[in-house]
Formats: C-alpha cells, structure tokens, sequence
C-alpha cells in the first residue's frame, strides 16, 4: 500500500520514460484521448504483452501495472476477453502463462483469460495474439499496455496488421487511483516453468534480436 504523498511506482516509471524518451511514448493528454475513444466500444478481445519475471519470481511494477489494467477494461466493459501474451524468453516462465494466473488471483473471471505462448519479442506479442484471436473467431481487437510499448506498437498494429486495430494506452490518472488498490497475490510459478530453457540472448545472435525486435522472425504460418 502505498502513501498518499508518495509518488506511486508505475506512475514514477513512466514520468522517468517520458523524461528520457518523451518522443517515444504517448502523452497523457494522447492517451487520454485514445482510452476516450475506446470506451465508446467493446473489444472482443484485448492484447496485454508480456514481461519476463524478475530474479525474485515476483512481478515488478510494470507487469503488475498491465494485468491491472486488463482488469480494469474488462470492469468497465471496454474489454470482454484478454489475451496475456508471451513466451519464456529471458526467464525458464511463460510469460503468458504467468500473467494469466496473476489476472486470475485478482479476480479475472478464468473464462475471460486467454494466453499466446510463442511471442518473444514485443512486435511478435501483437502479431501472434491477433492471428489467434481471429482464429479463434474474434473480431474486434484492442492492444493495451504501457505508453511506451504501446506507442512503439501502433504503427507496426495499424501497417502490419489492421487500421481497426485499438489502442489502449495506460491513463496516468487512472492508474494513479488504482494502483494503491493493487495487491500481490501468491501464484504457483512452477505451473509455468519451461524445461530445457535457454534465454534468448544465448540462442540467437544480436542481429537476430534486433529483427525479431522489428517484427522480421515471426512466424506468418502460426495461427492459421
């Protein structure tokens, strides 16, 4: 819990992202206006990237900050499924997986989760869930992150993939309100324990990193 003083953590990361890089992330007003626009609808079915598990097997702030906020699109009927996308890239845990489980202990109905479980790269979390989800029968689709990620997203969403693509960008007041809300439940991470894990770093060169970061490596034959 934190203080009413204290500058909250997911909010003072992104004040440091936007000090950084303020080009390279949404501004609140920007993503004000964005969360506006999509609350005149319902998504079928909204993407939430994933992030690999510290070394203490906890989620950090971000993490937290995403999976809070699929939930709140879904409480307030923005969202009627989430899709917790990735795989064990720079940990042996699916990130999917994880962030599947963490939504289900603060209280996302299981029905309403669904995981992407090959994505290692953020371009391959949107590419990959929206072929599923089309798969799968759904029709409209949302992506919902941070600022950062999901301006570094949008173009790749909108020329890539599909101009009907939304984005749903974290509100910086609205996380101000939620996060003292935010608790940290206790999961069973061995649920989402990969074997034989090797960290992407030691399976490919950094070029291919590099590709994989700009969306070159997918794979156009999942999903279909």
């Amino acid at each position: 819990m934190f203080k009413r003083r204290q500058v909250p953590g997911i909010i003072l990361i992104v004040f440091l992202l936007a000090a950084v890089a303020p080009g390279c992330m949404f501004s609140e007003r920007s993503a004000q206006r964005l969360y506006d626009k999509a609350s005149r609808k319902s998504y079928d079915m909204v993407i939430i990237p994933g992030l690999p598990l510290g070394d203490s097997l906890q989620w950090d702030r971000i993490l937290r900050g995403r999976i809070y906020w699929a939930k709140f699109l879904l409480d307030k009927g923005i969202a009627k499924n989430v899709m917790f996308s990735g795989a064990a890239v720079h940990s042996p845990y699916y990130e999917g997986l994880v962030m599947a489980m963490y939504a289900e202990a603060i209280g996302i109905p299981k029905e309403k989760i669904y995981t992407e479980l090959l994505a290692e790269h953020s371009t391959e979390n949107l590419y990959y869930s929206y072929k599923k989800a089309k798969k799968l029968g759904f029709k409209t689709i949302a992506l919902a992150s941070d600022p950062f990620q999901s301006k570094q997203l949008k173009s790749f969403a909108h020329l890539r993939l599909s101009r009907s693509i939304g984005i749903i960008p974290f509100v910086i007041d609205t996380m101000k309100t939620l996060e003292p809300l935010m608790k940290d439940p206790v999961i069973d991470h061995q649920k989402a324990f990969k074997k034989d894990f090797v960290a992407l770093v030691e399976r490919e060169s950094r070029w291919k990193r590099i590709k994989g970061t700009i969306g070159w490596n997918r794979d156009k034959k999942a999903y279909q």
